[in-house]
């Protein structure tokens, strides 16, 4: 299955998902250790708190997504694209996959979206929709 870390710096998993635009791709099973495939490194119109239209995207080659936070609206766009997004406190890119797979992935803590935190005024909304992150999700999409 192929996995997308989100990572700004290419070496740890980066918060806030919706702004990030550098990916690490794995591909993995369990049982076997990840193997990096590819990197992405979007231009700024494709991060997906930009990204609002409905054509492909170079995400969509993933089945799950990984990063260091994200709020239950993205959770869901990612949902509607057939990539389960799962927020995580892991900071290493290869542990977080590895512990994707094994269904050991620490939660990240709850997403605070305080406009003042991430500098940028809001035009959306979210609601307090449940994000569904559990590994069993994942599993469902394999």
């Amino acid at each position: 299955m192929r996995i997308a870390v989100a990572s700004q710096n290419f070496r740890t998993v980066t918060g806030h998902a919706g702004r990030t635009r550098r990916f690490l791709v794995f591909e993995a099973e369990q049982g076997v250790a990840p193997r990096e495939v590819d990197r992405l490194d979007l231009p700024k119109e494709l991060a997906m708190h930009e990204f609002h239209g409905s054509g492909p995207h170079p995400l969509d080659v993933v089945q799950a997504l990984i990063v260091g936070s994200a709020g239950p609206g993205f959770i869901r766009r990612m949902a509607g694209r057939g990539i389960t997004a799962v927020a995580t406190s892991e900071t290493d890119p290869v542990a977080a996959v590895t512990h994707l797979l094994a269904g050991t992935l620490p939660a990240a803590p709850p997403h605070d979206h305080d406009c003042n935190d991430h500098g940028h005024p809001h035009h959306h909304h979210h609601d307090d929709e449940d994000g569904g992150t559990a590994p069993a999700a994942v599993e469902a999409r394999r």
